[in-house]
């Protein structure tokens, strides 16, 4: 392929999938490079050395005329020629596939989903459509599972309370069995332990990070609902042995309920003050999507009531935000700074494996 004519890929202006340009475009702009070390720093000390190793491993791939595309109109002007496609949420279709002509090789999808790319339509043109699993999106179900874990097993308010003066001190009343007759599980006498064993997790929208969450929650022997506009086919529902219910069912019957929408003007306090009056008294609510998919007067209202049982966010409303916010007062609230996807490395291996399969795919 060294040899060739420069390729020229079409990419979503995701901000992640601004690596693609980063690594094989020689024009991608020193801001930008320096935007993505400075990103990566923590986990990345080296990143022009990472960029430099992915462009190896895709060897004769580099240079590429990558053209990062806003929107679908964006999509349609940029694909004549284009040999790759490489999308998230926009649409690749008929006109696409046909805007494109016959050098379109290949559809990369940044996720395993597949329904904003017509499969049909790709196969009749002899265009190939490939699929991640993304790390990402991984680490952050395992986000909201691990905040989850964490409001039932009360973790954050009782860690190192091991001696008798600090569980005293955190209003505990810790005592000792009588070992001969009894067990001495729970000495320090904390009430209101949950095992989320057989209890109902409630999934809005389960898309890609939402499966991941109910493949971890059937591990757990957790029964598992969801709600969203489009009812999935029934395979998919069985694969995820989930079933789908109205937002009001899933809220009010729901031991916890997991918030995975996009950001967007229409799901901006989508949980709202009627929305927390229908929860289950005692749920969990878990959001590692957006934190204004929450009002936040309303949860405060529903936190100080008593009625929500605990709420778990990862990102909070500001980055950063106020160590006196009054959200974080309450004991049964975890917030974490934005960690659902990290280390930075699930997102930095995504990347590579798109490029280096693409390139793999291209020399055949």
């Amino acid at each position: 392929m060294s040899n060739s004519p420069r390729l020229k890929f079409v990419v979503e202006n995701d901000s992640f999938l601004r690596l693609i340009h980063v690594v094989l475009d020689p024009t991608a702009p020193e801001e930008r490079i320096e935007a993505f070390a400075h990103f990566c720093k923590h986990d990345l000390p080296d990143f022009r050395g990472w960029c430099e190793q992915v462009r190896s491993k895709a060897s004769g791939l580099h240079p590429v005329d990558v053209r990062l595309v806003d929107d679908q109109f964006e999509l349609l002007k940029n694909l004549p020629d284009a040999c790759v496609a490489v999308v998230e949420e926009l649409t690749v279709g008929p006109e696409e596939i046909a805007a494109a002509g016959s050098a379109l090789k290949f559809v990369q999808k940044y996720g395993f989903t597949t329904r904003n790319i017509d499969r049909r339509a790709c196969e009749r043109a002899g265009v190939q459509v490939r699929t991640i699993r993304r790390r990402a999106n991984i680490s952050t179900a395992e986000q909201a599972l691990t905040l989850m874990l964490a409001l039932a097993r009360q973790l954050t308010q009782n860690a190192n309370l091991i001696s008798v003066e600090q569980l005293k001190s955190a209003g505990y009343e810790p005592t000792t069995y009588q070992r001969s007759h009894t067990p001495n599980g729970n000495w320090a006498r904390i009430p209101g332990m949950v095992t989320l064993y057989g209890r109902q997790l409630g999934i809005v929208g389960l898309g890609e990070i939402g499966r991941e969450l109910a493949l971890r929650a059937i591990a757990l022997g957790m029964r598992i609902v969801y709600s969203q506009r489009t009812r999935l086919p029934a395979d998919v529902e069985q694969q995820y042995q989930a079933t789908h219910c109205s937002l009001d069912e899933l809220l009010a019957t729901s031991d916890c309920v997991s918030l995975h929408l996009p950001r967007g003007p229409a799901t901006v306090n989508f949980i709202g003050q009627r929305e927390l009056s229908v929860i289950k008294s005692g749920a969990f609510l878990i959001n590692v999507a957006q934190p204004n998919l929450v009002d936040r007067e309303a949860l405060r209202q529903s936190l100080a009531s008593g009625h929500l049982g605990g709420y778990g966010l990862d990102t909070f409303y500001e980055e950063p935000g106020s160590a006196d916010d009054p959200l974080i007062q309450f004991p049964n609230v975890i917030v974490t700074p934005h960690l659902g996807g990290s280390p930075r490395w699930n997102s930095l291996d995504d990347i590579e494996e798109v490029i280096v399969n693409l390139s793999r795919h291209l020399a055949e």
